[in-house]
């Protein structure tokens, strides 16, 4: 049997985590028209508090990575999961664009906490084999959280707004309880001293890491990460307001899209994504998928009837659902014996993005309700020709290196 098999349970005690956590980032999708109304707010400041979760994500992302080689890595999942619980119940009774701030930014915290440790934990229990195949199931449960997340937000709001947050919050308390009851570490005891230039690395601080990243050899990988969730920022952030302002859609309408649009992202990341990545390779399929995911955005602004629209984000969901769990395996690949500080790094990148797109989504919106899109596409593009461009500069250097 294999590592993976045997350690099945575990696994799918992380995707619970994490599918709760990412349902209920999704939930507020749909709903966020509504808040605009009920709140008065604008969509520069929808922006800035979708970035407010990003922002503290950011923050704790690098130091909970090494909390996570440090101490273990369910103490980090079940402290996550409770500051989650706690952040979707301030959400639900938030009354004012104040307390929204502080829920949002809490639950950056939760997420900081939960993802490096949750990436960590699904390298400790995969060999290299199998690394692809357990970065498949981890980020099928992301993909699910958001397809999911969307139509809960969606429907449950019919029995009123705040309803789906108070759901969220319960629901993120039995999974903690779960976690701490069922689940086992899995960082391996430690014989001695950590190697000291290992230890340093891990502990510098935020900037510091951030800094020095540039020295590591998935670098290029982190801009990438940094560059699609900037995009996927922009196109996720302002779909709600985007559909509604101009033709019309209520939260069912946009539930309904956002859940079938990407709901073959995780059926490919759970069956055919091992196969894709081990057929094709990391590479050419980060770069695919940047390509169709920048395209397809772009298109988003030419189409006007519905199965058109929900065919456009089908295809753009389905190429970031495969990009996403591509580079977390090809740096986990590189990662060797600092999984966890990896790990933070890459949440932090992809919190770098999530922090920039929605405050420039935002504020473009209140200009145009298409720039958004315009510039997501563009990004996306520039960073599929990098791509591109270090591909060929590592297939010239394989000959010397050879």
């Amino acid at each position: 049997m294999s590592l993976l098999l045997k350690n099945r349970g575990a696994v799918l005690v992380l995707m619970l985590n994490l599918f709760l956590v990412f349902t209920g980032i999704g939930l507020v999708i749909p709903i966020l028209p509504m808040f605009m109304d009920e709140l008065g707010i604008t969509g520069s400041t929808v922006g800035l508090l979708v970035a407010a979760f990003s922002l503290t994500q950011l923050l704790f992302s690098p130091q909970a990575g090494r909390l996570a080689d440090s101490f273990g890595r369910k103490r980090m999942i079940v402290i996550g999961m409770f500051v989650f619980a706690v952040s979707e119940g301030l959400f639900g009774i938030a009354s004012n664009p104040v307390l929204l701030f502080v829920s949002r930014m809490l639950g950056g915290v939760s997420a900081a906490l939960i993802m490096p440790a949750v990436m960590a934990y699904a390298a400790d229990v995969t060999t290299k084999e199998q690394r692809a195949a357990g970065m498949g199931y981890i980020n099928a449960a992301i993909t699910t959280g958001f397809v999911i997340g969307p139509g809960i937000g969606g429907y449950i709001a019919e029995f009123g707004i705040r309803t789906p947050f108070y759901t969220a919050a319960v629901a993120g308390l039995i999974a903690a309880v779960i976690t701490l009851l069922i689940l086992p570490e899995s960082l391996p005891a430690k014989e001695g001293a950590a190697d000291s230039a290992s230890a340093a690395k891990q502990r510098r601080s935020l900037l510091s890491q951030l800094l020095h990243s540039y020295r590591e050899p998935y670098f290029l990988s982190l801009v990438i990460v940094f560059v699609m969730s900037f995009g996927l920022a922009n196109f996720e952030t302002v779909f709600g307001l985007f559909v509604d302002h101009k033709f019309g859609f209520g939260p069912k309408d946009i539930a309904f899209i956002i859940t079938f649009g990407s709901i073959a992202g995780a059926v490919v990341q759970v069956t055919a994504f091992s196969w894709i990545l081990n057929r094709f390779g990391e590479k050419r399929v980060i770069s695919v998928c940047l390509f169709f995911a920048g395209l397809f955005i772009l298109l988003t602004l030419f189409v006007h009837k519905f199965w058109l629209i929900f065919a456009v984000t089908f295809i753009v969901f389905l190429a970031i659902d495969i990009l996403r769990p591509a580079i977390s395996t090809q740096m986990s690949m590189m990662a060797k014996d600092q999984q966890g500080y990896v790990a933070g790094l890459n949440s932090a990148f992809t919190s770098l993005g999530n922090i920039a797109g929605p405050i420039v989504a935002g504020f473009l919106f209140d200009v145009d309700i298409n720039y958004p899109y315009a510039l997501a596409c563009m990004v996306l593009l520039i960073c599929f020709g990098m791509s591109l461009r270090a591909g060929k500069r590592k297939l010239q250097d394989a000959p010397a290196s050879s």
